[in-house]
């Protein structure tokens, strides 16, 4: 896991040296292990490194010679793991490798396959490899996205970076806000499409690969992280030993570490799949954290987590946040958050990170992905129904349609016409393609979009503040690909108790667990996650709803006096959703264009403005 960044000027002209320790300096939370870089004419590539696979010789970047070409080696900067790396180097017979890293294979595979090189990677990864031969710059992304990329052309050529602050820090790029994308943050606390919120930077996008010539784009091609075909016939017994196989596939090769590693234990289904998996993987006690929070009216769920780690024997690392924390740690997790997810998971999972690392771990497995491949959310449930009850996928607008006297924009934008809808009207168009379900294409939608820039851009950010690394084992390519075609009646059913009926997703996750951790009470109703930012909030509403009400980037969209009975008004759950992404939007803003840094927390940072 690192952060790379780079540069290919448009003159040929070698870029500035002091534009790269920048680039460097920027990206150092992300590989506090150490730093690389390479420089061949008008390409400069840079990468700081955090240490998880081959911890001697795995240093970056990465050179093999172009056997064809001649002259100048071929170089790899990488951001990563590529998991099937012991099943490539075993058929690449002919290659002599220089290191026991996962991310030298790529480069060879480029070698040997050109820009199809990608289709042979099982992992998450975002790359960039200089052909000087070629005269040309590649870089890759995995397909969910689920390592971040991002890119600008600027008069001066091309550059690119693990993330959007580097390029800004540089100077390469100036921090100007995208209106419209602006919009779209404040209305889904997230944004879509490759348009970020700055001006000028876009995102390489999941499963994209870019050509670069000249320090401009030339080329693009992007793999599909999902099959676009309609659900494949299996009875449930054939379905759960399959999943039985690739889920111990999966997670075994999400171990693979030449560092301790740990997981995100919620008690939930998602996590209670891992517990079970690394349970029966792993001869040692497995290294289970969980949060909680104290003192609030949300639900804690830190009692059947260590119910769960008794039974299996984990070590298990209980975490709390409380309001302390939230009034005094928010302002740096939105400075961590360039990419603005406005997920109040954003909270706990930044602690949680910092207990990872205090524990002495580098790497965590986490459950993100499993609604979407399996259907849980309720919403899937929803596309199901048979018309005329179908309900529409569409997200409804956050600061629209508020309750009563609460409407807080200058210029209220319909649901339906908004301009913020935009980047998800494309997708939804392109969803349901093929001889996809309803079903299925409520899934691909949210994981064009939702899933990484929402829920993936939540765990980067988080866990590479404190220098460690996340994994998802449920977007594993191969089970993904198992649990888009699975009959729908294999994700969700209804299920009759006591002559009482429910409708419950996860249908097949929850019938292993009958067996692989039946502790878990799988076929008990989910239990929503929830943070209580409400309750937070209401404890100081009104002298909050006074400072967000002044801060500029609320200030140019929002009523004040509207804001502030906003803030009154926490205790109602729609008001307190708006309420926390005006204060989260109002302290990304004052770091990430006005450039000013966190001064303590919620209440000082706000009141230094």
């Amino acid at each position: 896991m690192c952060g790379i960044a780079g540069i290919m000027t448009i003159d040929g002209g070698p870029p500035e040296g002091a534009v790269l320790d920048r680039l460097l300096a920027a990206l150092e939370h992300r590989g506090p292990d150490g730093h690389g870089r390479h420089q061949s004419g008008g390409v400069a590539m840079v990468q700081t490194r955090l240490a998880i696979i081959d911890l001697d010789t795995g240093g970056q970047p990465f050179y093999a010679a172009d056997g064809s070409k001649g002259g100048e080696p071929v170089a790899l900067v990488a951001n990563g793991e590529i998991y099937n790396y012991v099943e490539l180097r075993a058929r690449m017979t002919g290659v002599r490798f220089s290191t026991n890293s996962d991310c030298e294979p790529p480069l060879h595979l480029y070698l040997k396959h050109g820009l199809d090189f990608t289709g042979h990677l099982r992992g998450m990864y975002a790359l960039a490899i200089h052909h000087p031969a070629e005269k040309r710059l590649v870089l890759a992304r995995d397909p969910f996205g689920i390592k971040p990329l991002y890119y600008a052309e600027t008069p001066m050529g091309f550059a690119f970076a693990s993330e959007p602050q580097a390029l800004i820090r540089a100077g390469l790029v100036q921090a100007r806000l995208v209106p419209g994308v602006r919009d779209e943050l404040l209305q889904l606390q997230f944004t879509t499409g490759r348009q970020t919120i700055f001006a000028g930077i876009q995102r390489v996008l999941p499963g994209e690969t870019l050509v670069v010539e000249g320090g401009r784009i030339s080329g693009r091609r992007r793999i599909n992280p999902l099959p676009e075909e309609g659900p494949r016939e299996t009875s449930e017994p054939e379905a759960l030993l399959h999943l039985d196989d690739l889920l111990n596939d999966a997670v075994g090769i999400h171990q693979r570490s030449d560092v301790p590693y740990g997981m995100f234990l919620s008690g939930g289904i998602d996590s209670s799949v891992l517990l079970a998996m690394m349970d029966r993987l792993n001869e040692k006690p497995v290294r289970a954290f969980t949060v909680g929070f104290p003192g609030t009216n949300a639900m804690d769920e830190r009692q059947h987590a260590r119910m769960l780690a008794r039974r299996t024997g984990a070590y298990h690392v209980e975490v709390e946040f409380g309001a302390e924390d939230f009034w005094a740690l928010l302002p740096e997790i939105a400075a961590a958050v360039d990419d603005p997810a406005a997920d109040y998971a954003v909270l706990p999972t930044y602690k949680l990170a910092a207990a990872v690392r205090k524990e002495g771990l580098k790497v965590v497995l986490s459950g993100e992905g499993g609604d979407e491949m399996f259907g849980g959310y309720g919403r899937y449930r929803a596309a199901m129904r048979p018309w005329p009850l179908t309900r529409a996928l569409r997200r409804r607008g956050i600061l629209n349609g508020l309750p009563g006297h609460l409407e807080v924009l200058r210029e209220p934008a319909s649901d339906g016409r908004g301009d913020w809808r935009k980047g998800l009207a494309v997708t939804e168009a392109t969803s349901a393609t093929g001889g996809r379900t309803r079903l299925q294409a409520a899934q691909a939608l949210d994981c064009a979009d939702w899933l990484p820039n929402d829920l993936l851009t939540k765990v980067d950010r988080c866990l590479m503040a404190h220098g460690v690394e996340g994994r998802v084992p449920f977007l594993d390519g191969r089970l993904a690909a198992f649990a888009h075609t699975l009959p729908d009646r294999l994700k969700v059913r209804r299920r009759r108790r006591a002559g009482v009926g429910r409708s419950l997703g996860k249908w097949l996750l929850r019938r292993w667990l009958e067996t692989g951790l039946p502790s878990s009470r799988p076929f008990s109703p989910k239990r929503g996650f929830t943070v209580p930012v409400g309750q937070w909030m209401g404890e100081r509403g009104r002298q909050l709803g006074s400072l967000v009400a002044a801060q500029p980037g609320v200030a140019e969209v929002c009523l004040p006096r509207q804001v502030e009975a906003l803030f009154n008004a926490t205790n109602d759950a729609r008001a307190a959703k708006a309420a926390w992404t005006l204060l989260f939007h109002a302290l990304w803003h004052r770091t990430h264009i006005q450039g000013l840094a966190p001064e303590g927390g919620i209440l000082e940072t706000l009141s230094a403005s």
